[in-house]
């Protein structure tokens, strides 16, 4: 059964359809500085699995409204009867062009649905306001206000109070940066508006919420197979005895940094997709590009937070997972000396490997064939750099509203979103990336890597450290 439906309204050009796109978690509504964006009513639904939660309408804003309520004065009788008055109103009007956008965005109200009220706070309150007030009053409708700041909020509280006179419920809402838990205080302030809505809007909160935690286990589970993939490329190009090897190996290891790059677009459009954002438009470098500065350089390391020191670290911890194996192979006859040697090796491969991501390797083969082999990457810091950047995007998208239409810029926002990672949290990673490595259970290991990173986003997305 559809639940509560709200007719977003107001004054032309203050943010009605970047209201209706943010609520309604979809990036289709046409959103416009132009006013006028907006010339008929369209609803939509909020969903989740088919089921509709509520309903937004998008409507036309107000050219006449002085004028409609010149007309509705003219026929009042006795304040019981004002919604008869705005109903025969639209009786009359609704087939003339002098009231069209009038007549359009009160169709919905009178036929029962919610108002939502929307002004623009960065602008001075006036009294131009009050009629298309008056006239929503009239209607004798559920009714909430909403002071969505364009700007610079400079005018809030003189909007406070002149839609407090008219509405019972007044939020301040900014429809472009209004975070997941924002927009389920607000639609639980729309269970106020009336009584009947209370059961299905906090329904839809709950459903709402669940619906989240399966969206960030979507994103966690396609980063954590785009890791598993880049960890474990290896490319095989098998050459006759008359090839020049060296000339084919800058050719393979091309291929290698592109399927590497691909996987990492795949990545990025299939979390967008578990949140629902299909139109974003990203700006960020290429792993290539990251990797011409250098794994190691200062810059990779200030950008993703790693030191030389923990990454050192890792390239111990990662030696030490090939070791165990070794100890427990030999029933632990090694007296964990495998452990012990394999984080040496593994220290000191960060150390030699530091800034090669590729390492392409030519090996005999019978009759005087040749094979070249790319991969799978030894370098240590880079399953942190991807997952770094991963990360990121995932918070940038998570947080994104659906009325934003900027680039989504990656690189601009690397330092402050995201807090570091905890040292737990990185040996966690680092395991499951030796293990991936190790290549002995990636379906295991992958499943670990989905379970670490899910924490890690569950901890973002409460704004924790």
């Amino acid at each position: 059964m559809p639940g509560p439906i709200f007719a977003v309204v107001g004054h032309p050009n203050k943010g009605k359809s970047s209201i209706v796109s943010t609520l309604a978690h979809d990036d289709s509504v046409a959103v416009g500085r132009i006013p006028g964006t907006t010339t008929r009513c369209r609803a939509y639904p909020m969903s989740v699995d088919g089921e509709t939660l509520y309903t937004l309408v998008d409507t036309p804003g107000f050219q006449r409204a002085r004028s409609a309520l010149d007309w509705m004065r003219q026929h009042e009788t006795s304040a019981d009867k004002h919604p008869q008055v705005v109903g025969a109103f639209l009786n009359e009007h609704r087939r003339g062009d002098r009231f069209v956008d009038e007549c359009e965005l009160l169709s919905p109200v009178m036929a029962g649905a919610g108002i939502l009220y929307v002004v623009d706070g960065s602008l001075p309150y006036g009294s131009e306001y009050e009629a298309e007030m008056e006239i929503l009053r009239w209607t004798g409708q559920p009714r909430m206000a909403l002071i969505n700041p364009i700007g610079e909020a400079d005018h809030i509280e003189a909007w406070r109070v002149a839609l407090g006179q008219y509405f019972s419920v007044v939020r301040v809402f900014d429809a472009v940066t209004a975070d997941f838990s924002k927009r389920i205080e607000l639609l639980r302030a729309f269970g106020q508006l009336q009584g009947e809505w209370r059961s299905p809007l906090q329904q839809a909160v709950e459903i709402l919420l669940q619906n989240r935690a399966q969206r960030l286990q979507s994103a966690a589970s396609s980063i954590a197979a785009t890791l598993a993939s880049m960890l474990t490329l290896r490319l095989e190009k098998k050459l006759d005895p008359s090839a020049d090897a060296g000339r084919e190996k800058p050719v393979l290891e091309a291929e290698y940094r592109r399927r590497l790059q691909a996987l990492e677009r795949r990545c990025r459009d299939a979390v967008e997709d578990s949140y629902d954002h299909h139109k974003v438009e990203r700006v960020e470098a290429d792993l290539d590009l990251l990797d011409e500065k250098g794994l190691f350089s200062e810059e990779s390391r200030r950008l993703f937070g790693l030191s030389r020191t923990q990454l050192t670290g890792y390239g111990a911890l990662s030696g030490a997972v090939l070791g165990g194996a070794v100890d427990a192979a030999v029933g632990g006859a090694s007296l964990l000396l495998g452990t012990l040697v394999g984080s040496g090796i593994g220290a000191a491969a960060t150390w030699l490997s530091a800034d090669r991501l590729i390492d392409v390797r030519i090996l005999s083969m019978p009759l005087g064939h040749q094979l070249l082999v790319a991969g799978p990457t030894r370098n240590i810091n880079f399953p942190h750099m991807v997952f770094a950047r991963a990360r990121l995007h995932h918070a940038l998208i998570a947080r994104r509203t659906h009325s934003q239409r900027c680039e989504l810029n990656i690189e601009e926002s690397m330092a402050s979103l995201v807090p570091p990672l905890g040292d737990n949290q990185r040996r966690r990673l680092e395991k499951a990336f030796g293990r991936l490595r190790s290549e002995s259970d990636i379906v295991a290991a992958e499943e670990e890597l989905i379970a670490i990173i899910g924490d890690i986003f569950a901890g973002d997305d409460r704004g924790e450290g």
